[in-house]
């Protein structure tokens, strides 16, 4: 699994990120809220670490901007700071979780797994980008008009909505909807990028699915 993990205090950072790759998790640095920002925007996270008080934007702006944008990634929010008032801000802010510092590496390390055992079951059920929506519980696409979609279709479908305009390559989307299957490969993902390129069409859509056999997949506005 693929971390972000946000704090300026050096010592911190290092101690916090030798830990979690011991642990198994790839970790993304950001020095402060707005590369946090601009990295969570770019690449693909299955749970961001962010302190509050960073230079630059601090951690509940950078958290702001991104549930604005309906990035629904879990966040764990830190802070050496302990009044009610800022837990409160934290959480109305969308985080997911919060510690104050000092805290126990295990118990980061507990939180962390106990957010992305949820996945996207933490996502909302319906979802829009530009004029397009998908209510994954119907398991239906619309824009124009509708369309029924396969749960496999439904599954990539949110996937991409999840992180329009992010490359998403085919290993990621592999691993996060077939990766329990032992009787398909990476191949079925290209199959199902063509499945939902033709769903998109049959709806009058207004994004389309950009990319190549093989590569990675991008959801952007259509060009026409």
């Amino acid at each position: 699994m693929r971390l972000l993990l946000a704090e300026d205090e050096r010592d911190m950072s290092n101690v916090l990120t030798t830990i979690l790759k011991h642990s198994g998790y790839e970790v993304d640095l950001a020095e402060n809220g707005q590369e946090a920002l601009d990295l969570s925007m770019k690449n693909n996270y299955d749970c961001m670490v962010m302190d509050i008080m960073m230079p630059v934007m601090d951690g509940l702006t950078a958290l702001k901007i991104l549930r604005s944008k309906g990035y629904v990634t879990p966040v764990i929010l830190l802070t050496a700071k302990s009044e009610i008032d800022d837990r409160i801000s934290g959480l109305d802010s969308g985080a997911d979780d919060y510690l104050t510092k000092p805290f126990s590496v295990g118990e980061l390390l507990a939180r962390i797994r106990s957010l992305t055992r949820r996945g996207q079951d933490m996502s909302p059920s319906k979802l829009n980008v530009g004029s397009t929506s998908l209510d994954s519980e119907e398991q239906e696409l619309s824009c124009h008009n509708s369309i029924r979609l396969s749960g496999k279709e439904t599954k990539l479908m949110k996937l991409l909505m999840l992180n329009p305009l992010k490359g998403l390559d085919t290993k990621f989307i592999f691993d996060k909807i077939w990766s329990k299957e032992e009787d398909v490969d990476e191949s079925v993902v290209w199959i199902y990028i063509s499945y939902l390129r033709g769903k998109l069409l049959a709806v009058m859509s207004d994004l389309q699915i950009d990319g190549e056999e093989g590569g990675s997949f991008t959801l952007m506005p259509r060009r026409d």
